[in-house]
């Protein structure tokens, strides 16, 4: 059972907003368009909610009920269930994949920061479709600001989660999360009454089978777990602070309802705006801060909105660097017997470490923007293997761990523990031990050949 030193959530709704809060951020509002661009819009939509539903959603509640149960980071997890088997490696990755995934996300979310800076000082004012690529390949480009702002990021994530459970992850994510929402209504209002928006709409919402091809179908499984923050023990180290008395199945619906609902406006947000400015949906990891700084110099108050709305985008990837920082944080915390602050300074370092090669693959150092052999950045490589492979490797382990060594009978105790019924029982045990592993495999499969 977790302890009071390592704490819990206050409330249903403190773990709600808290994983949303994990899940909803940059993987929505920044990954999400950029990768549904590259692979057909509304053709990578359909298999994105299909791997939500068929995959990710089961895997969230296996997560989360081997966390409560347990009441252990995921090293602690598997040891606990099983202590003399190899089951710990599968922890152990969970740790390492989301530090990894840190290194490159605290990047991201440093130009986030950046952007805010820029937007609340004006300079966004005077931009236009046709100068919004050079705009940001100069800011990525500094090198030493992307440093400044890697490290600044990543010290923001330190404090929250120092500060703990319920009085820093809680806190923060019971305020900021609802602000990012009404103002994502206010940017979809906007974007959908720009001049040549229907195209945008058609490009998400009609989709065109013949395009099919196993990368769309990877890219979308990969997203679908990614925006989950599965296969990285996220959800396993956050299910753990969860009181055994609260609705598990419906905790972890709103969750994946919250973070994929977002996605979904991300996309009715951006596209109808490339369009409407004959901009390329496959613009890749620059595409929501190439787009969004014109949308709001053609909006009345556009310079207010968009200190807001790159305010609370920094906000939202904090959320998720916090998810991130604490996985690594509860094993220091719970196997290493560490103190909470010094085990999240310790990892951020590690991630600070980690996040250098990123930085200079916006730069003009060749090495790192394209590698020799598989031909694509040091950025480009985090983010197909841990996003991708790890994650998915990840969550693969964990079904199966869920559904045949623990067990799916006794992980469906743990799932109606506080809940009368789970209606969903033999769709949720089917999908976890037989439809989520054989998906995940013949995705991987794919992805290699």
């Amino acid at each position: 059972m977790a302890t009071t030193t390592r704490g819990n959530w206050g409330s249903k709704i403190g773990f709600i907003l808290a994983a949303s809060g994990s899940a909803v951020g940059l993987g929505n509002i920044w990954r999400f368009p950029y990768t549904a661009g590259e692979n057909g819009g509304a053709l990578f939509v359909f298999f994105y909610l299909v791997s939500i539903l068929l995959i990710a959603w089961p895997v969230l509640i296996a997560e989360a009920s081997l966390g409560r149960f347990t009441g252990k980071n995921p090293v602690g997890a598997f040891k606990a269930l099983r202590p003399k088997g190899q089951w710990k490696l599968v922890g152990y990755l969970g740790v390492i994949t989301g530090i990894m995934i840190l290194s490159f996300y605290s990047m991201i979310a440093g130009w986030t920061l950046g952007y805010f800076f820029r937007a609340i000082t004006g300079k966004f004012s005077t931009i236009s479709g046709a100068n919004a690529r050079r705009v940001f390949e100069g800011f990525t480009g500094d090198t030493f600001l992307q440093l400044l702002l890697l490290g600044i990021f990543i010290l923001m994530t330190v404090y929250v989660v120092s500060r703990g459970v319920s009085s820093g992850i809680e806190k923060f994510a019971k305020v900021l999360m609802p602000g990012l929402f009404i103002i994502m209504i206010f940017l979809l209002i906007r974007s959908l009454t720009l001049e040549g928006a229907s195209k945008g709409l058609a490009f998400y919402l009609n989709p065109d089978f013949s395009k099919l091809s196993p990368r769309v179908i990877i890219d979308a499984m990969g997203q679908a777990f990614f925006s989950l923050s599965l296969g990285m023990g996220a959800m396993i180290t956050y299910g753990s602070y969860l009181k055994k008395d609260e609705n598990l199945p419906s905790a972890t619906s709103w969750v994946a309802f919250f973070d994929t609902f977002i996605a979904i406006m991300a996309g009715f947000i951006i596209f109808p705006a490339i369009f409407s400015q004959g901009m390329d949906p496959a613009g890749g990891p620059g595409l929501v801060f190439e787009i969004l700084p014109v949308i709001f110099a053609k909006m009345p108050g556009g310079g207010v909105f968009g200190s807001l709305f790159f305010l609370l985008l920094c906000i939202a990837a904090l959320t998720s660097t916090v998810s991130l920082l604490e996985v690594a944080s509860a094993y220091c915390i719970d196997e290493k017997k560490w103190s909470r602050k010094k085990s999240a300074l310790v990892m951020a370092g590690i991630t600070f470490i980690f996040g250098i090669p990123s930085v200079l693959s916006y730069s003009n150092i060749k090495f790192f923007k394209a590698l020799p052999l598989i031909k694509t950045s040091f950025f480009g490589l985090q983010d197909k293997l841990w996003t991708t492979f790890a994650l998915s490797i990840g969550a693969f382990f964990i079904a199966i761990f869920v559904g045949y060594i623990w067990k799916s009978a006794n992980a469906l105790k743990e799932i109606t523990r506080g809940t009368q019924k789970f209606k969903y029982a033999l769709i949720w045990s089917i999908s976890v031990k037989f439809l989520s592993p054989l998906l995940i495999i013949l995705v991987l499969v794919m992805s290699i050949f």
